[in-house]
């Protein structure tokens, strides 16, 4: 290229509708992006069949990669080895890029050069609003302070903070791993309100699969990635440790809220505060992270508490 691209869009597809996949591909390019401003690398993941010759007036300003399926992880891996740009961007190939607040998204990065801008996700296309930016913080501290969205799509970062971090294979739930590791490389973060990126809601995915053992091997990555993040954790300075721990116990109480939610078995849910206790996260720490966090922690201490969450979440079902 005769100059490095501003944002390299990763863009992952397996087994999608060509319509959607050229919907996505349409919302980059009608971007403000010059060509040579933009790089849009397309990694389908072993789709049945190959979209490359259905993609219109796109396909000349596209990198087409296929390869055999390895899941979203690889995919977005293997996106990140073939990009050029300043900053990389991941798009679901189903999802859309809003036009409007993403060039403000692409005015900061112009005018501030940060390491990342975190932004919203939305499932309107439609959106109208006043932007408001944060000040400039280091992704630790934004980590040790707020609450955290931690879908790889919410954001647009910096290639070269990524450093040797890669996404986990064969995972479900990869964003919760990447992203707070991805945040405690990050010097300089702003986080606005501007709704950039709208992603599709479908009955087919992970969150939404019903099948019992597709929901085991859910809750069995989250623990993983959860004992992994402490491990790490255990190794870092005490400003990033402070601020994964935060992210820690979230994730614990999300893992332990969805243990129940899925399964709905007071014995499976004992066996993963069993597994959560010897590693020593249980109890959930004593902190206000958040009033449901707050109230969360109180009521799943005891075992009588989380009996009552269980009956609870089974009366809201009738």
């Amino acid at each position: 290229m005769s100059q490095t691209p501003l944002i390299s869009f990763i863009v992952t597809t397996y087994n999608l509708p060509k319509e959607l996949l050229q919907n996505c591909l349409q919302s980059i390019v009608s971007l403000s992006l010059t060509p040579s401003e933009r790089e849009i690398i397309i990694i389908d993941d072993g789709s049945e069949r190959s979209l490359i010759n259905e993609l219109g007036d796109t396909r000349d300003q596209c990198i087409y990669i296929r390869r055999a399926n390895q899941g979203l992880s690889g995919a977005r891996n293997t996106g990140i080895g073939m990009a050029h740009g300043q900053y990389l961007q991941f798009v679901d190939g189903d999802d859309l890029l809003l036009k409007q607040p993403y060039e403000h998204i692409i005015e900061l990065l112009r005018k501030y050069a940060p390491d990342m801008v975190m932004f919203q996700l939305t499932h309107e296309t439609k959106v109208s609003e006043e932007y408001v930016d944060s000040k400039i913080v280091s992704g630790a501290s934004y980590m040790k302070n707020n609450n955290l969205h931690s879908s790889a799509c919410g954001y647009v970062f910096r290639r070269q903070s990524l450093g040797e971090l890669r996404f986990t294979h064969n995972i479900y739930h990869e964003d919760e791993e990447f992203t707070p590791l991805l945040l405690l490389c990050i010097n300089t973060l702003i986080t606005t309100n501007a709704h950039a990126y709208f992603y599709r809601i479908t009955p087919h995915s992970i969150t939404r699969d019903s099948n019992p053992a597709k929901q085991r091997k859910r809750l069995d990555d989250t623990r993983d990635i959860l004992f992994r993040l402490m491990r790490i954790s255990d190794r870092m300075p005490y400003m990033d440790k402070t601020s994964l721990q935060r992210r820690i116990a979230q994730l614990s109480m999300d893992y332990l809220y969805n243990a129940m939610v899925m399964t709905r078995d007071i014995n499976y849910v004992e066996d993963c505060v069993r597994k959560l206790r010897s590693q020593g996260l249980f109890p959930l720490p004593k902190k206000n992270y958040t009033p449901k966090y707050a109230w969360f922690r109180r009521l799943c201490h005891h075992k009588a508490g989380r009996v009552i969450l269980l009956h609870l979440l089974r009366a809201k079902e009738r």
